[in-house]
């Protein structure tokens, strides 16, 4: 049984800064995409930083020059490094991945998620 956990939420001033990490358990073949999204209560769930297997990223507009996503395919974790962080960043936070658990199972998983609060 393949599991995300993800750490790192809580509660942080305007500017501040937070680490998100999520770890991939069970067994594992390979781990292609990786991913965050974030929902904000009323709103869809969104992208907001995205990493291939290769090392390619992608990021939502909005925090494009403050987040950085990075993974370590050794340890199959994935981290997203928040700066400058605003109120409108607010929400829970879900880790994603794109898992092949045997030869012929691939599927997306999911954590169950961190929050993260922007406030003074």
């Amino acid at each position: 049984q393949v599991q995300l956990v993800e750490s790192g939420g809580g509660l942080v001033q305007p500017g501040g800064s937070l680490r998100l990490s999520c770890a991939a358990s069970g067994i594992i073949f390979s781990i292609y995409d990786m991913g965050w999204y974030r929902q904000a209560p009323g709103k869809q769930r969104e992208l907001v930083a995205a990493i291939g297997s290769g090392g390619n990223t992608n990021y939502a507009d909005s925090v494009k020059g403050r987040f950085t996503i990075s993974r370590d395919n050794a340890k199959n974790t994935v981290n997203l490094q928040m700066n400058s962080l605003k109120p409108e960043d607010t929400g829970a936070y879900y880790c994603n991945a794109d898992i092949l658990s045997s030869p012929w199972r691939r599927n997306a998983y999911w954590g169950q998620g961190t929050q993260v609060t922007v406030s003074s």
